[in-house]
Formats: C-alpha cells, structure tokens, sequence
C-alpha cells in the first residue's frame, strides 16, 4: 500500500514529504533547541531569550505594531463605540472574562468543563485520557483509544476561549485581567516545550494559537503584565511558532483549510513582528499560498471545494483577514482572489437563513477562525456584516441586529460607520440560484425578506476531489426554511474520532433527506475521513422563473447492488407556494425503498387527509405527504440509538434527538414517489386538498391544487391552470 502510495506522488511532494521527515528526525534528535532556539525545561514567558533587545522590541510593538494590525485595536474608539451602541456585547465580554475565574469553560458542544488547577494542557477534559509526553511526531492524534478527542483537546490549546480576558482589559484597562491571560499563557508555555506533546502535532492548531496570541497581546500591549520579560518570551514563542508552521505545512497531508490557515498565520506573524529576520519569507510565503490555494480550493462559482458550510465560512474568514491585514500593510492582492472571495460570500448569503443561521452541508468541527464575541456554532451574521463593508455588499447583510460587533474589532469606526450606511440601502428580495461548480440549487421565495422559504438541493460531489474526507453521502438531499424557520435540516457532525459508530451514522445517507434504497448507504466509509467510493452526480436540467424552480438529478450511487439502481430526482418549486419532490427509482428487481427526511428537533403530528404536520416556534407550520403507484408506510423515529435514527448534531460533541420521517415501500422498479411540502401561515386549518394525476399503470405524473395542474411526466415539468378530472385528497398508507 505504501509503495502504491508512493508511486502516485509527484516529485514536489516525494522531495518535500522527505525533508518534513528529516526534520522530524533531528527535531526528536535534538528536541530542545528546535526552529524557535528555546532553552530546555519549558520556557517561561518570564525569560527574555532574546536579551536586552526586548525593551526596545516592546516600545516599538506598543507603537508601531498597532497601525500594522486590524483599524478595530489601533485605538479606543472603536471600544468606546461598543459601550455606547451595543452596551450588550461590552457586558457580555465582561462577564465572560469574569467567568472564567471559576474554572468553568464550555468548549464546542460540551458545557462546563472543568479546568485543573494547574490546568493540564495534554487531557481529553470529557474523556479524561491524556496524551503522552512525547514528541509530537510519535503521537498518533486519530488514535481517540489512546488519547481522547484531539479535537477536544486542541479546541482547549487554541486558547481562543482566553481572548474575552484581553478584550476586557481593553475595554475595561482592570489589570487583573492582564494578569490573568499572561499567567495562563506563561502556564502553557511551562507545560510544552518546542516539539513535545500533542500540541505541536498539527500546524493548523499552531497557527490558531499564534493568530490567538497576537490579538491578545495586541490588546494587552500597554498592560503593566506585560514587562520586557514576558514580551521577550512572547516573541520568541511566536518565532518558534512561526517556524514550526514553515517547517510543516500541510502542502500534501491536509491541503485544505489547514494550509490557508497555516498560511495566514505567517502572515500574521510577520505583521506584528517585521524586524525578525524571518519575516519577509513568511510575508512572502503566507501571501504566496494564500493566492495559489484560492485559486484551487475555491470553485469559479465561490463554493468551497471540501463542499462544507462550516469550511466555507472558514475560508471566508481567513480571506477577510489576510486582505484586511494585506491593505494596512500595503501588499497586493490579485484582482481574481479577492473576486473569488466576493463570490464565495455570496454562496455563503444564499445559503444562510434571513437571521444569518447557517445550514449544515458537511462536517462542522464546531470551531471558529477568531471568535471576537459569543455566538452559535451556526452564526454567519459577524462574517457576512465584515464582507459586507470589506466588499460594500449591503445584499449579503442578513436581516435584523446581531451582526456587526466584529465589524468594530476588524475594521473600527470607519467600518461601522459604512455598516450603518450598507443597513440603510434597499435590498432586493434573494433571488433563486443554481451554483453549478460546487453543486447546490437554493430555491427562494415567501413573504419577504425576513420570512421567507428556502429549500437547498444538494447535487454536488461527495466532498473535494482529493478525499471526499469532510462531506457526507448527502447525494441529491434537502433543506427546507419556511418563514425564515428550518423544518428539513442536516443532521450536522457529531464527532470524529470519539466514537466509530457515531461518526459512520452522522455522515452515512440514513442520516439525510434523500432516498435509501436496500437501507444501503450510498458510500461506505473508510476510516473517520475518508470513502471507500465516491459516487457520481449528474444534473440534467436547472431552471427558474417567477413561477417555477425546476433542477433535474441523478447519481450512481446504487449501481453496485445486484440488481443496479439508478436515483433520478426531480425539485419543483411552485413560487410561492409550496415544493414537489419527485423520486424516480430505476432497475428490474424488487427493491425496499425509504424516502427519508430528517426534520428539525419540532412536534410531528397526524393532520387531516393523511398528512403530516410539523408544527414550528410561532403557529406556522409545514405540511408533508408523499404518494405512489404502491402503496406507500409512514413511521417517525427520534432519538433511538440501536440502530441510530432520529438525531440532529446542532454543534460538534452535542446531540439531540429530532424526528425522521420515513416514507417506505418495497416493489418491483421502476417505482416513483412523489413528496409535497407545504408551507403554512397557521396549522390549526385543514392541509391543502391534492389530487393525484396518474397514468394507465397507476405511476403519479402530476398534482392538482389550487385550481393549479402541475406536470411530472417524461416530457418534462410544467404548470397548467385548471384540474385534470374532479379533486379527490391525497390519501397516504400507514400511520406515523
């Protein structure tokens, strides 16, 4: 396998594969000195490696570094904007550094996690396992039997969960907060030496907690805490944190998310510390991979090609900052980057809900870039108001309060004062759009701008081309909002490598709103990030109109059962009404078919004429019923865990139970399903009456309603005024 592997390689990546393990090897060899030239024993940030140099470094850090770094930190005005027009935002920075005396700390999805005293930077804190001491390149970070979750404990040692201590120092000048960032930094740096323990095995995690660092030490940089001494150990961390991302960056291993943010690391890096002599390269380097990876993660069409929302956002992110960070340093940017990035903040926009609610497509490892304030996991207000001033897009604004507080922090007053003008223009209601590069149809309409419908098709590939590691056997599924609320969602990610049957069930198609035929998934996986198959997706027709949405799709990912099965799906949206899903199944043998949708964790109830209904927060509500040419069961499943059905991952490490709603019937293919969703004002009323139009064989080619005929034959779809012959209610088998 490993000679397969290697023949497939380049020569760039033989020759660059073999220096990252010549590195490893001396650094194990000699592992105290390493790229950042530390003394044994770890350093505290209480001993100046650097000499006396550092008192002239921290003057010139204090003063210069500032017009360097992001408008919102330069000066106080941006901090005394926040006090008086988001007081809410200032308290809660305050009491959230306050918190933290307790020891008390929420990380992802888990709550009140308890912090040792000292804190044990090496531990699972769920679990309890700890990794081993050792150099990080004999650590295995997968290996969840040994150590625990890494994403756990990485999540701990980004140290982003300490940014609320500098901020509330600068919003607040209380030294006691100081005090404390600097402690818990000095901390750290006892407990990992260069190149020792868990910690040091992923430059993406490094370069996390550099971008972490320098936002704190940024806003802390005129605190008493922060003497000669501390600053001299701080740079030198920086230094030894800069050169180890150099050292491996994961051109080959995760060339992805990691690699931008590796990337953007040495930028920053070389932002805030220009006279060391490292930093041109890293300027030069970071800038360098940044452009060269846009252009190759990022389709045409600005969707991101892992196909995850949460590495959409990411990306976003890292791109905001380094064009913020490259026009106050006055390094050039191509033209084509920074319109992909525009490009990729629309995708963004026209997949977010109107309150910036972002829909899980994907994995969503539950973390964030830079977290400037507190939000959910699924929160893209903060992102878009930045792109928003960054591009002068008032259209990628979400709708209501919520989203500017990062806009002070990134871009400072000027910032705000253009956000507050972007908030004032017109919008035009979000038009329906087809994102042929990256494989998603968003299908809009409704009752305005802040209480619209929205359903995602899902018709792209099973995650990016190199792997597939990061997407989900989704092939073909939905999302649905009605009045702005989800009611058919993605069950998100739970987990990792915590737990092999969690992970498996989270991304497996069983999981999704799509069709499962034989209860067979439509990929199988093979380790916690990657597929034994990926299967392949064709879209043979999209179209929009004031009247009508229409994609068109098929994929292959059945072809493998004995008798080979071929999934067309078709998704009409009748503006603005209400959608029809039809599910052709294509073979010769007798199959069992389930047409899944997971709902949003809501009450499910029987409804008039055999319809379901899901009831939503304010009294609205959706109506679901399917029909067939057989006869077609009903069951919900919630929270059940053996085998798993009926749960939603709102953010990584927390689960809830939700209702899956099956259709199911076993016949001879060709066999077709045809699915309604209908949104309503109030769910007390009757459900709309539906007639199905048939042919001789009994195969449903059509709908009546609302005076409405819409067609679903072979010759396409279309929609005819008038019924077909006299109405009878869709009636459905079964009882949920």
């Amino acid at each position: 396998m490993r000679l397969r592997r290697l023949t497939q390689m380049g020569l760039a990546e033989i020759a660059d594969r073999g220096r990252q393990e010549t590195a490893k090897w001396l650094d194990r060899l000699v592992p105290v000195m390493g790229p950042g030239r530390l003394p044994p024993g770890g350093p505290s940030l209480r001993v100046a490696p650097d000499g006396s140099g550092a008192t002239a470094a921290l003057e010139l850090f204090r003063h210069a570094a500032p017009r360097r770094f992001f408008p919102g930190v330069e000066t106080g005005s941006a901090a005394d904007l926040l006090r008086e027009e988001v007081p809410a935002v200032w308290r809660e920075i305050v009491a959230s550094a306050s918190e933290l005396g307790s020891r008390q700390l929420d990380l992802l999805g888990y709550s009140s996690l308890t912090l040792g005293e000292p804190i044990d930077w090496h531990s699972d804190l769920v679990s309890g396992r700890r990794a081993p001491l050792r150099h990080w390149s004999r650590i295995n970070p997968l290996d969840a039997a040994a150590i625990g979750d890494s994403k756990v404990i990485w999540e701990l040692n980004r140290h982003q969960w300490l940014l609320p201590l500098a901020q509330a120092y600068w919003l607040t000048a209380d030294r006691r907060y100081a005090d404390e960032a600097i402690d818990v930094v000095d901390d750290w740096c006892r407990a990992n030496p260069y190149g020792v323990g868990i910690n040091w095995a992923s430059s993406l995690e490094v370069s996390l907690r550099l971008i972490t660092w320098s936002w704190a030490f940024m806003l802390m940089r005129d605190a008493e805490a922060l003497s000669e001494a501390e600053f001299g150990g701080l740079r030198s961390q920086i230094r030894a944190h800069a050169r180890h991302i150099e050292r491996y960056l994961s051109r080959y291993f995760s060339p992805n998310t990691h690699l931008t943010g590796e990337a953007l690391g040495l930028f920053y890096a070389s932002v805030l510390f220009p006279e060391m002599a490292e930093s041109t390269r890293w300027r030069r380097l970071g800038r360098q991979i940044l452009i060269e990876e846009c252009r190759r993660q990022v389709h045409p069409d600005g969707v991101h090609f892992e196909q995850t929302t949460c590495y959409q956002r990411y990306t976003v992110d890292i791109y905001l900052h380094f064009l913020i960070l490259a026009a106050r340093n006055e390094v050039a940017v191509p033209r084509d980057v920074r319109d992909r990035v525009v490009r990729m903040v629309e995708f963004l926009a026209a997949v977010c809900g109107p309150d910036g609610a972002m829909p899980q497509i994907g994995d969503a490892d539950g973390g964030w870039l830079l977290p400037l304030m507190r939000r959910r996991a699924d929160d893209c207000r903060g992102t878009l108001a930045t792109a928003a001033v960054v591009f002068d897009r008032s259209d990628v604004l979400p709708v209501g309060d919520g989203a500017g507080p990062e806009v002070l922090w990134l871009l400072g007053v000027p910032g705000w004062e253009r956000l507050r003008r972007l908030r004032q223009e017109q919008r035009n209601p979000p038009a329906s759009v087809f994102f042929r590069d990256g494989g998603y149809v968003v299908m809009r309409g409704g009752e305005g701008p802040r209480e619209g419908h929205q359903m995602i098709v899902d018709v792209g590939p099973l995650g990016c081309s190199i792997s597939g590691a990061h997407g989900h056997a989704d092939l073909l599924s939905v999302q649905c909002l009605a009045f702005g609320e989800p009611y058919v969602v993605d069950p998100g990610t739970y987990c990792y490598t915590a737990s092999e049957a969690w992970r498996d069930h989270f991304r497996s198609t069983q999981a999704h709103s799509t069709v499962v035929v034989d209860r067979t998934s439509q990929a199988q996986p093979r380790g916690p990030f990657a597929w034994r198959e990926r299967p392949a997706v064709r879209v043979r027709a999209w179209s929009t109109s004031e009247a009508l949405d229409i994609v068109d799709a098929w994929h292959d990912a059945f072809a493998g059962l004995r008798d080979p099965v071929r999934h067309r799906r078709r998704v009409v949206f009748v503006k603005p009404r209400y959608w029809v899903i039809v599910d052709d199944l294509d073979g010769r043998a007798q199959h069992d078919v389930q047409v899944r949708f997971q709902l949003a964790p809501k009450r499910v109830r029987r409804g008039a004429a055999s319809w379901l209904a899901v009831e939503g927060r304010r009294g609205e509500g959706l109506w679901i019923g399917a029909l067939s040419s057989v006869p077609v069961s009903v069951a919900l499943h919630e929270g059940e865990s053996d085998p798993q059905e009926g749960w939603v991952a709102p953010v990584y490490g927390r689960r809830r139970p939700a209702p899956m709603l099956i259709f199911e019937t076993t016949g001879v293919l060709p066999l077709r399903i045809v699915t309604m969703m209908w949104p309503v004002r109030r769910l007390e009323r009757d459900p709309p009456r539906v007639t199905p139009v048939r042919d001789a064989a009994g195969r449903v080619i059509g709908v009546e309603c609302e005076g409405m005929t819409l067609w679903v034959d072979e010759s396409g779809v279309r929609l005819e005024p008038g019924p077909v012959h006299e109405e009878r209610p869709l009636t459905l088998a079964g009882r949920p």
